[in-house]
């Protein structure tokens, strides 16, 4: 070896001098604090971010995850769980189920902390990534003899024990939608390996819709589709850590959004929490063989997507969590004014109910009906968890049309809070936006808002959009269900009930 490949392979991190750099993470605090000096390249409005843990725009989407810490001190019962690894606590979002129960809890615990965020929370997928690696890295290392499954397994004990957020990276740009990736004229537009050394492997392309991207620790990248031969150098999985060189992030812009820069916190509907998504590029990315979980397999590459929609798809019932509180804030419209009681006004709200917990019981059904894997890994059951993430792209959709019914015109109306506020305006405002004689005109004003930002503003990305396109746009699923609808058994029974004979 030559002193400049020399020079080369030595200035790549090694797994533990990546990890030597992370404390482990206690609280929600710590989790804050774990984020801050990390030096991205993050870009927001054309121009570079210093600290993205101090931008207004930023912060909620850091908040909503710190959520996630303190839930776990808070009720650990729900959202924490014995590692089959190291038999000790951990946090829901970084544990293996290993049974039905464990992916029932796991749906309680999302639909829990919709309904204290009211936004989406960005640790889904990244729960969702490492189910799913249990059982492809198992299965690719029986076909190949390789050690994926073990590498694996260190990994997630390291993760465990830092207690540290993973973000999934699946979705490519794409390109043209009628090649494949290895024959698109711009080999970026899907994640591809350039190069390897005896250290590792380098990647490039970019990832697009990345959840929570600037908020995690981690990010494991994925094949988004099904790959044939051609496509070997991008049947690629592994792990990184955000402020790897290489790696540049733009943030992805949500409607109303920069009412978060604005003064006072009535505009914003909710203040406190909000959803992120950016766009990631790898410019010659290195991941260390320690953290390749997939270097060319490309036959597990559908599998794979398949076990992890089958994840993710039942973890849209934390959209369900999203629609306790749309129901909450219709109602409590409907009372501030004086309208609680009229029998078309709570029709609205049991259907309201009924659609949110159709959502529900169809991912807590997927979950009681999980099955066992060969690596031990319990999956949910495919139809049914496509079944509920097809819900998904319906439902909230009608329960926020109904929501909008019941706050009426008023919701897009509403003049500013510095308007309230104005020793000019104010009492004007007082006066003519009053509700009910017995509530503050300032809590009517605050839930309209909060229906605004849920329907119309920065968190309907988290309840409307996201249901629609997240884990797969709605003929994503209709697909999977017409794989599974076993419809010659259907025809079969009915045959037979008919009288028609038939052949075994």
């Amino acid at each position: 070896m030559n002193d400049m490949a020399h020079k080369t392979l030595r200035a790549q991190p090694t797994s533990d001098e990546i990890w030597a750099t992370f404390q482990p993470i206690v609280s929600g605090d710590d989790y804050v604090d774990s984020l801050r000096d990390r030096h991205l390249k993050v870009y927001l409005f054309g121009e570079l971010v210093e600290e993205p843990v101090d931008h207004p725009m930023v912060w909620p989407s850091i908040n909503a995850l710190k959520a996630t810490y303190d839930l776990a001190s808070e009720e650990p019962e729900l959202a924490t769980a014995r590692s089959h690894l190291s038999g000790d606590p951990v946090n829901r979002f970084l544990h293996i189920p290993h049974s039905s129960q464990d992916l029932v809890m796991k749906n309680r615990m999302q639909r829990k902390l919709g309904q204290i965020t009211g936004t989406c929370f960005q640790r889904c997928a990244g729960l969702d990534s490492i189910s799913v690696m249990h059982s492809i890295t198992y299965d690719i290392d029986r076909a190949h003899g390789t050690d994926y499954h073990p590498r694996f397994l260190t990994f997630l004990t390291k993760l465990q024990k830092h207690n540290q957020i993973i973000a999934a990276g699946m979705t490519d740009p794409k390109g043209d939608r009628s090649k494949s990736p290895h024959e698109q004229a711009d080999q970026d537009l899907f994640m591809r390996v350039t190069r390897r050394n005896q250290a590792g492997l380098f990647v490039s392309g970019a990832k697009a819709h990345m959840t929570g991207g600037l908020n995690s620790h981690w990010m494991m990248v994925l094949p988004t589709m099904r790959l044939s031969e051609g496509d070997k150098d991008f049947a690629v999985i592994g792990v990184v850590p955000l402020q790897a060189e290489g790696l540049t992030y733009i943030y992805g812009r949500q409607s109303c959004d920069t009412r978060a820069m604005e003064a006072g916190d009535v505009d914003k509907g909710n203040a406190q929490y909000a959803g992120q998504e950016v766009l990631v590029i790898f410019d010659d990315v290195f991941i260390p063989w320690e953290h390749v979980f997939m270097d060319g397999e490309y036959e597990f590459a559908a599998p794979m997507v398949e076990r992890f929609t089958a994840y993710h798809r039942a973890s849209y019932v934390c959209k369900t969590g999203l629609g306790d509180v749309m129901v909450g804030a219709a109602a409590t419209i409907a009372e501030y004014n004086g309208l609680e009681h009229v029998s078309h006004i709570r029709d609205k709200l049991v259907e309201m109910t009924h659609l949110n917990e159709t959502i529900y019981s169809s991912s807590i059904a997927s979950a009681h009906e999980s099955k066992p894997l060969s690596s031990g890994a319990w999956i949910n059951d495919s139809m049914l968890a496509n079944v509920c993430k097809h819900n998904v792209t319906r439902f909230p959709y009608e329960i926020s049309r109904l929501a909008q019914d019941l706050a009426g015109g008023l919701m897009v109306t509403l003049p500013s809070q510095q308007d309230f506020e104005s020793s000019e305006t104010g009492s004007i405002l007082e006066k003519y936006f009053k509700g009910r004689e017995d509530i503050p005109t300032q809590d009517r004003v605050k839930i309209l808002r909060l229906i605004e930002n849920m329907t119309l503003g920065r968190n309907a990305v988290g309840y409307l959009t996201e249901s629609m396109h997240g884990a797969g746009s709605p003929q994503a699923q209709r697909i999977q269900i017409l794989r599974g609808m076993d419809v010659e058994k259907k025809k079969w029974h009915a045959r037979k009930l008919a009288g028609i004979k038939q052949v075994d």
